[in-house]
């Protein structure tokens, strides 16, 4: 089948984030008096769970054994991640956290050969209109048919919901689409939907397993390359 529509992660696809979530997780506990730091090899390991929130819950349940939960320990968890929500796009706002190499060239290559093009993440849409704002100016939310982001679903990735949810609203089956995914958790999470999934991996997920992706890139600066392989066609720039 003809492929239609582009269907992007954000954290590590669009453009590498995680290092910015890590500071901005940091300077969240360093405001809030908390004496947690989270550093590299840490966090590659909280990257297993998918989600700011719950990798907050994950940290405290399975890494601080002895922390003294707040009677509403939700509602400390979600302000505490409100708070990191706010560093995290005052570095997207400072131009701290550009996109990946080739991106730009790919959305306007897309967006010319009529390719549809869609996200389906786990991050927030306040992040995520910061990214795209940052990234491809004002309208850059406009780019995306759909975006589903956040909490519209009830289970994160793996789980193939927000996968399902794009489909369903672009309209499309899943041998229409191809995804492009940078973790194992998205990989497992679009492949359970049943869609072609290419992988551009980063500093924390290039030794993860990526068992089933159709290809698996370090970046898309090669982009002719790219459209070879995963059979877009080629633009006439």
């Amino acid at each position: 089948m003809t492929i239609q529509a582009i269907i992007f992660d954000v954290d590590g696809t669009l453009a590498d984030t995680e290092d910015g979530h890590r500071q901005s997780f940091n300077k969240a506990f360093a405001e809030k008096g908390l004496d947690w730091n989270w550093d590299v090899a840490l966090y590659d390991k909280l990257l297993k769970v998918t989600g700011g929130k719950e990798r907050i819950r994950y940290f405290v349940e399975s890494f601080l054994t002895g922390f003294a939960k707040p009677e509403d320990f939700e509602e400390f968890v979600r302000h505490l991640h409100k708070v990191k929500t706010a560093h995290y796009n005052t570095m997207l706002r400072e131009g701290r956290i550009p996109l990946r190499p080739g991106i730009r060239q790919l959305l306007d290559d897309a967006r010319n050969g009529g390719i549809r093009l869609a996200i389906a993440t786990t991050t927030s849409p306040e992040n995520i209109a910061t990214l795209l704002q940052q990234g491809l100016g004002a309208d850059g939310e406009s780019w995306f048919e759909v975006i589903g982001c956040g909490d519209i679903v009830p289970h994160k990735k793996p789980a193939p919901d927000i996968y399902f949810w794009v489909l369903e609203r672009l309209g499309l089956p899943a041998a229409a689409c191809i995804a492009l995914e940078d973790s194992e958790n998205g990989l497992r999470a679009s492949l359970a939907a049943g869609i072609q999934t290419f992988v551009t991996r980063n500093r924390y997920t290039h030794s993860q397993d990526f068992s089933g992706a159709a290809a698996v890139f370090d970046e898309l600066a090669d982009l002719d390359n790219f459209y070879r392989i995963t059979g877009l066609p080629l633009p006439k720039r």
